[in-house]
């Protein structure tokens, strides 16, 4: 019994006059902000009925309208300020020198062998240590006061962004260095309007990173000798057992974290506006 073969592969079967959707679209996730304050708003309320309950005690969390009893405190005697300006301008200062110089730097191991050669070696043996614990080194080096603040935010701001960027620099792909040669660009030419933009997206990725940590060593250098700032406002709090102030401390610090990031995103709309 001889069984008919059907070719699928016919081009009888084909409509080469369809039109071709066009399909450039998605891996484009948009912000929901309402999605993120429902969450927020749940946590809050969860955490609210717990401890208004006696679920959750009142020795392990403080109600949430406490907290927020307690910023409203904060902020009508000033103290809130009074904490709040000088971590800025530290978080400001430190994380400036931290990021320009490891931008420069990182930028200058991506484009030159020899200074990759000499410089990844040192940097690779920077980067695994806690900064945490070169505070009181800096503390030797630059006194209690503000300098050795600085010093450990910069450092800690300084060795995530040159990794990001020599890294970032790296990834731009070598055939729009090449196009850019043949169509006789300069040398600076090719690095300002081919490197440094395609860069700018994983540059900025590391920015966001290394603002993070500056925030958490702001905290950890404010503990030690500061009379003001929200680290040493949070260790006051805590040596008093004051849940209350501890988790409004702990809130300011969330806000000025949400601050940052929000900042660095308009930066990024800004700066990628040539992303599709």
């Amino acid at each position: 019994m001889s069984r008919k073969k059907y070719n699928f592969n016919s081009s009888k079967n084909i409509n080469f006059n369809r039109p071709v959707p066009f399909v450039g679209k998605g891996f484009r996730p948009k912000t929901k902000r309402w999605m993120g304050y429902f969450v927020f708003f749940i946590i809050i309320a969860v955490l609210e009925l717990g401890t208004t309950s006696g679920v959750i005690s009142s020795l392990t969390l403080p109600k949430p309208s406490d907290v927020l009893a307690t910023m409203i405190e904060l902020f009508e005697s000033g103290l809130l300020f009074k904490h709040l300006v000088p971590s800025t301008i530290r978080l400001i200062v430190g994380a400036f020198i931290g990021i320009s110089v490891g931008i420069t730097i990182g930028t200058l191991i991506g484009l030159f062998s020899y200074i990759r050669s000499g410089l990844v070696p040192v940097i690779a043996a920077i980067f695994p240590i806690p900064k945490i614990a070169l505070l009181p080194l800096f503390v030797i080096w630059f006194g209690i006061g503000e300098g050795s603040k600085y010093a450990l935010i910069a450092l800690g701001s300084f060795t995530p962004t040159v990794v990001a960027t020599y890294g970032a620099v790296d990834n731009v792909d070598r055939t729009l260095i090449r196009m850019g040669q043949s169509f006789g660009l300069s040398w600076i030419s090719i690095v300002n309007k081919i490197v440094l933009p395609g860069a700018m997206p994983g540059i900025l990725s590391g920015l966001r990173i290394s603002l993070a940590i500056a925030i958490i060593l702001l905290v950890a250098a404010e503990m030690l000798g500061a009379e003001f700032g929200i680290g040493a406002y949070i260790l006051e709090a805590g040596s008093l057992y004051d849940l209350e102030r501890l988790f409004a401390g702990v809130t300011i610090l969330s806000v000025l974290g949400i601050t940052v990031s929000v900042l660095v995103t308009m930066l990024e709309q800004k700066i990628l506006k040539w992303r599709i």
